[in-house]
């Protein structure tokens, strides 16, 4: 059903990053959530009033509540494909992430409501009646559920969703929540033993640290994290295709939201090459990385001298210091600029946040082995770049 839904209600041809694509995807899915929610909500609230059972009419408002939980993501996703216009430049394609974000709300809330309501069947235990009808209803509803759970987690791994992956946490949740009632009252019924308020407490805990969790995902490219590794080596693949390139540092990337990601960075190549050939190339890698991986690319030109003896000899000497300072340093961009009385030497060394606050510490350590070995002069013009952007 799921793959049958994917390929007919999908664009065809295109990648999964498409705006298109994800529009028809996060459309789908809420479609399909409201549709089933409100089938279980009218099945459930129907035998709830006929059989008189609270915790069946309770599990059918529960599911309208999921049903408003599909009309978020239906919205969100309707909102995130407005164009970009004179207020908004980077479009608004971050309102996906809110209603990932709205989503993961809506499970804490609902996980505080049922950690309340076990506390009190721990503290005042009743028994749990279970009957046929009673039984097929929930068994049926932990099928709806769980293809559910499925179906969103395939559709937002397809189109790489945090909040269609929300989405399908909330199903999953629902599945062992009623999958504890069932279960609690199936043990009830064989060994007498009231566990029903210890098996909701359970559930309750499970779903909080999921909302959490999903909270945290969600909030997370909203503060502006740094590009992915699996997007860092994608980049890298690029860059590395073009043989004019000799080094790259400084990469930086602001997620705006799925399919509106801007980025910059440095490259490297040979100075005594003709610039306008190396600006052409230049313009063939942005061009490349917003084709296949939908990146504005914004690539700064940074020659550099090569085949010159004493550069590269003092170039490392460097690089053996730093390593013997720490290995996890390492530095690029580097130039020779000769004087009467000196040497300045100047790069940019590339540093974990771990050793934050250690600058004037290296610096003196690289001047006082520089003064060791001797090999004359220098000044040392330094720039510290963090880890994170190189």
């Amino acid at each position: 059903m799921t793959k049958l839904l994917i390929k007919y209600c999908l664009p065809k041809g295109l990648p999964a990053s498409d705006p298109k694509v994800r529009n028809k995807a996060g459309r789908l899915s809420g479609i399909v959530g409201i549709l089933c929610n409100v089938l279980l909500f009218a099945g459930k609230f129907i035998v709830g009033t006929l059989c008189g059972s609270v915790s069946i009419t309770a599990d059918a408002m529960n599911n309208l509540s999921d049903a408003g939980s599909s009309v978020v993501t239906l919205v969100g996703f309707k909102l995130a494909e407005r164009p970009a216009d004179e207020g908004h430049p980077y479009g608004h394609a971050r309102y996906e992430y809110l209603s990932g974000l709205a989503v993961a709300a809506l499970i804490l809330l609902i996980g505080f409501e049922l950690a309340k309501t076990a506390v009190g069947k721990i503290l005042n235990p009743t028994a749990v009646e279970i009957s046929l009808p009673m039984a097929l209803v929930l068994v049926g509803s932990v099928l709806v559920k769980l293809w559910l759970s499925l179906f969103n987690n395939k559709l937002g791994k397809h189109i790489d969703s945090s909040a269609l992956l929300a989405t399908a946490t909330d199903s999953r949740n629902d599945v062992i929540a009623t999958s504890a009632v069932l279960l609690a009252a199936v043990i009830e019924r064989i060994f007498g033993w009231k566990i029903d308020g210890y098996m909701g407490l359970g559930v309750a805990v499970f779903i909080l640290y999921s909302g959490i969790s999903l909270a945290k995902e969600t909030i997370s490219p909203l503060l502006g994290e740094a590009a992915s590794p699996e997007l860092q080596k994608q980049i890298i693949e690029i860059l590395d295709a073009e043989e004019a390139v000799l080094g790259y540092h400084d990469l930086m990337v602001h997620d705006y939201g799925p399919g509106q990601r801007f980025g910059s960075l440095h490259v490297e190549m040979d100075q005594s090459v003709d610039p306008l050939w190396c600006h052409e190339r230049i313009d063939n890698l942005e061009r490349k990385a917003l084709e296949t991986l939908g990146v504005h690319l914004v690539i700064h030109y940074d020659p550099i001298v090569t085949g010159d003896e004493e550069l590269d000899k003092m170039r490392a000497v460097i690089g053996e210091i730093l390593a013997g300072i720490d290995s996890r340093l390492d530095f690029h961009d580097f130039r020779m600029v000769k004087g009467t009385g000196h040497t300045n030497l100047i790069f940019d060394i590339v540093m974990p946040h771990a050793m934050s606050g250690q600058e004037k510490a290296i610096k003196k350590a690289l001047e006082k082995a520089l003064a060791q070995q001797d090999q004359g002069k220098f000044y040392l013009v330094i720039t510290f770049d963090k880890s994170s952007f190189s």
